[in-house]
């Protein structure tokens, strides 16, 4: 399927799951996009303070400093790694600059909370994000409490996924055997290493078109390095929880 095909308004149905996730017991989330839907308004401001950023920082227009965060998104995988590449800026100032957004359209989500529960294992977050927005993010979920642990841009060094030696370092810190693994992401060029490491692989897209991402970001793709696609996280993951099979956690560190 063509990667610049239009997302269809209908639901994807599910595929037999049950069978094809039998063995996983490392579950790895990506966070925006993939953990909430598009019309929480949370990427959207996220790009338009990194704009804002760009603009500050070089004196350019609005207009420029779109142009020029998708320059750098497009070359280096993400806008900070371009401007450290580039311009040695200062990683912290920017992390903190774009992540200072409002959630108030991010609505609490029990039912994805008790469905990640209750798979069965390690539930882990890996981002191209900062930890605190991470917190944050899952935070206002309310499904924080459910993951052990946070993979963030800093802890990769700033090399952005899909870069394989940041799956490599996620992979090592937190003693994940990837024959054993999941990896939910919404773009699916993040999966190809995942898929060729060894975990199963699942593309999010989103329900409707989110007009703040470009059209390839949000395809429904068809390829060997995506096992499955859905629209809907919770009613996915229904299938495979296990009541009583989940391991504690003792949450996030540094709550």
């Amino acid at each position: 399927m063509n990667q610049n095909t239009t997302i269809p308004a209908t639901a994807i149905p599910l595929l037999p799951e049950q069978a094809a996730f039998g063995h996983v017991d490392h579950w790895i989330f990506d966070l925006d996009n993939t953990l909430y839907s598009h019309e929480a308004q949370v990427w959207p401001q996220v790009n338009e303070r990194i704009t804002l950023y760009l603009l500050e920082l070089f004196g350019l227009d609005g207009l420029s400093s779109h142009e020029l965060r998708r320059y750098y998104y497009e070359r280096y995988g993400t806008t900070l790694n371009g401007l450290m590449s580039e311009h040695g800026v200062d990683p912290g100032d920017f992390l903190a600059f774009a992540h200072d957004i409002d959630l108030s359209l991010l609505d609490p989500n029990p039912a994805l909370g008790e469905a990640i529960a209750a798979l069965p294992g390690r539930k882990l977050i890996l981002t191209n994000g900062s930890r605190g927005h991470a917190e944050n993010v899952a935070g206002k979920l309310g499904i924080l409490h459910h993951f052990e642990d946070i993979f963030d841009i800093v802890e990769a060094g700033f090399l952005p996924k899909p870069e394989r030696a940041t799956y490599e370092n996620f992979l090592a810190r937190h003693a994940v055997d990837p024959a054993r693994a999941a990896m939910f992401e919404d773009i699916d060029k993040n999966l190809l290493v995942p898929s060729a490491l060894g975990m199963k692989t699942v593309l999010i897209v989103p329900r409707t078109p989110d007009p703040f991402r470009e059209t390839w970001e949000q395809a429904v793709v068809e390829a060997s390095h995506v096992d499955f696609v859905t629209d809907d996280l919770t009613g996915f993951l229904k299938p495979l929880m296990r009541p009583g099979a989940t391991v504690p956690v003792t949450g996030i560190p540094g709550e």
